[in-house]
C-alpha cells in the first residue's frame, strides 16, 4: 500500500491544524473538551458506515488528524477508550441496536468508557479471569468481581467488562463481553491506585451484583474471548502513530537537556541518543507498513515490543543526561504534602510500566512464537 499523503490529505491536515489552534487552548475541562471535539466532527472519523460517526475521513486523513492532535498539545483525551477500542469492536461484532445506542453517544463526546479486563490474579493471563456474571430473571446479569488497572474509571459512564457467564467453564471458554453502566451506587465501587509518580490514573473497580442488560452482551453469550481479542487488535495503527509524535517531543527535550548539561560530549550518551532517534524512525515506518496490511496476527505484538522497550530506555536516558541532579529536584518529603517530580523523573518512573501494561513483553513474545512462527507451546506448569 502506498502510504503517501495526497493534496486532499494535506488540505484535511491544514483544516485539522486550524481547528485545533482555535479551540485547543479554550481551558475546557476534559468532558467539555470531548463534547467540543464531537461538535466539531472530529470523533469517529473512520465510522462512515451506517452514519454513526461524524465526518468521513480516509485512513491517511485519520493519521493526519492524530498527528496534528499530538503536535497541538491539546488536552489529554478522556474518550479515546470508547472511540478507539469499543467503537471498532461494536462495528465488527455489535448488533444494529447496540451500534445505534452507543456509537452516536461516543461520537458526540457525551459518554465516556473504561475497560474492565485485568484482575489482581489475572493481569497478563486474561483467560484466568474470575469476575462472574449470573443471569437474573429480569433480563439482566448480576456482575460480581474485581478489576484492576482500570484507566479513567472515575470519569467513565460505562465499562466494557469481560466476565465468566458459564460457571462450569475455564480459561477461554464461557466468557462474555458485557457493557455495564458505572452509575450504580452500592453495586460498583472505584478506588484510585496511587502510583510512585504521585498520580492515580489507574483504579480498582469492585462489582457487587452490578446490573448489565442481556441485550448489552456483544457478540453473544460465550463469545467474550473472540470479541476481547478483536478489541485488543485495535490498539495499534493510527493511535500508535500519534503516540510517536509525543515520543519525538520527549526525545527532543532529552537531546536539549544533554546539550545543556554537556552530557552530549560523552560518546556513549551520543550513541544512545542517535539509537533512540533511529529506532523511533523504524517504529514509524513499521506502523505505516502495518496500516496497509490485513490479518497480520503478530503486528500488534511487534509494535508493542518496539515502543514499550524504546520508551523505557528513553526514561533511563533522560536521567542519565541529567547526572546527579536527576536524583533531586523540587521535592517535598514531608508527610503532609506529596512530593513533586519534574518531567524527566516522571518519564523515568512511569515508563517502568511500559513493558507490562497493555500486554507484557513476555506475553507478546509468546504470541509471536506460537501464532506467527508456529513454535510449540510451552508445557503448562513449567516455571
Amino acid at each position: 500500500m502506498d502510504f503517501g499523503f495526497s493534496a486532499q490529505d494535506q488540505a484535511f491536515r491544514a483544516e485539522a491544524r486550524a481547528w485545533l489552534t482555535e479551540h485547543a487552548s479554550g481551558g475546557l475541562d476534559r468532558r467539555s473538551w470531548e463534547r467540543a471535539l464531537g461538535k466539531g466532527g472530529w470523533i469517529g472519523l473512520g465510522w462512515a458506515e451506517g452514519g454513526y460517526g461524524n465526518r468521513t475521513a480516509t485512513l491517511t486523513q485519520q493519521v493526519a488528524w492524530a498527528e496534528e492532535y499530538a503536535r497541538s498539545c491539546a488536552p489529554p483525551r478522556s474518550g479515546h477508550i470508547g472511540e478507539n477500542l469499543l467503537a471498532p469492536t461494536l462495528l465488527a461484532h455489535g448488533t444494529p441496536e447496540q451500534k445505534g445506542r452507543f456509537l452516536p453517544a461516543i461520537a458526540a463526546g457525551d459518554e465516556l468508557w473504561c475497560q474492565g479486563y485485568s484482575e489482581p490474579g489475572a493481569g497478563s493471563d486474561l483467560a484466568g479471569i474470575r469476575t462472574k456474571a449470573e443471569r437474573a430473571g429480569d433480563g439482566t446479569y448480576r456482575v460480581t468481581g474485581q478489576k484492576i488497572w482500570t484507566s479513567l474509571a472515575r470519569e467513565a459512564d460505562w465499562c466494557f467488562v469481560l466476565a465468566r457467564t458459564d460457571p462450569g467453564s475455564s480459561r477461554h471458554r464461557g466468557l462474555s463481553f458485557l457493557l455495564v453502566p458505572m452509575d450504580q451506587p452500592g453495586r460498583i465501587e472505584v478506588r484510585p491506585i496511587r502510583q510512585m509518580t504521585g498520580t492515580s490514573e489507574f483504579n480498582e473497580v469492585f462489582f457487587d451484583g452490578a446490573h448489565a442488560r442481556v441485550e448489552h452482551v456483544v457478540g453473544g453469550e460465550g463469545a467474550g474471548w473472540r470479541v476481547a481479542m478483536s478489541l485488543l487488535g485495535f490498539e495499534r495503527g493510527v493511535s500508535t502513530l500519534a503516540q510517536q509524535i509525543g515520543f519525538a517531543a520527549e526525545l527532543g527535550r532529552v537531546v536539549r537537556a544533554a546539550v545543556d548539561s554537556g552530557a552530549v560530549g560523552d560518546p556513549v550518551v551520543r550513541d544512545r541518543l542517535v539509537r533512540q532517534w533511529a529506532e523511533l524512525r523504524v517504529m514509524r515506518w513499521n506502523a505505516l507498513r502495518t496500516l496497509g496490511s490485513s490479518g497480520d496476527a503478530g503486528a500488534s505484538s511487534v509494535a508493542k515490543l518496539l515502543w514499550g522497550g524504546w520508551h523505557q530506555r528513553l526514561g533511563e536516558l533522560a536521567l542519565q543526561v541529567r547526572g546527579a541532579a536527576a536524583g533531586v529536584g523540587p521535592v517535598d518529603w514531608s508527610v503532609t504534602a506529596p512530593y513533586e517530580l519534574d518531567a524527566f523523573q516522571n518519564l523515568f518512573l512511569f515508563s517502568r510500566a511500559d513493558t507490562i501494561y497493555g500486554g507484557s513483553d513476555q506475553v507478546q513474545r509468546t504470541i509471536i512464537a506460537e501464532r506467527v512462527l508456529g513454535l510449540p507451546k510451552e508445557p503448562k506448569g513449567v516455571v
